[in-house]
């Protein structure tokens, strides 16, 4: 089991920032393609943006691009996302998610092996 424990989530104004960080124990995180995700009520889990072991490289979905920057820090064994510029429709619970087979993060949940318990980010208009 790699336990992964979000954390930085809450209520923000429109405009605003937050920074969630998910951290690791039991593994070394940075065996792991890392991705987050958000589930919004009554839609499915998207993928929100991934970074590749070394943290090399990044990825993200075209409505958070430019807005949130994923990066990580295998040293402490945490992936963080900035999300600045929070609009509402940001508003969701967001999992980070931990893949051991690939190198390259996926945008598919199934893909990966072990998720965090979630945070809520609530974006107010």
């Amino acid at each position: 089991q790699v336990p992964l424990v979000e954390s930085g989530g809450g209520l923000v104004q429109a405009g605003g920032s937050l920074r969630l960080s998910c951290a690791a124990s039991g593994r070394t995180f940075s065996n792991y393609a890392t991705g987050w995700f958000r589930q919004a009520p009554g839609k499915e889990r998207e993928f929100v943006a991934g970074i590749t072991r070394s943290g090399g490289n990044t990825f993200y979905i075209d409505s958070v691009k430019g807005r949130f920057t994923i990066s990580r820090d295998n040293a402490k064994n945490t992936v963080y996302l900035a999300m600045d510029s929070l609009k509402p429709e940001d508003t969701a619970v967001y999992y980070c998610a931990a893949d051991l087979n690939r190198v390259v993060p996926t945008t598919t949940p199934y893909n990966y092996n072990y998720w965090g318990q979630g945070t809520q980010v609530t974006v107010s208009s």
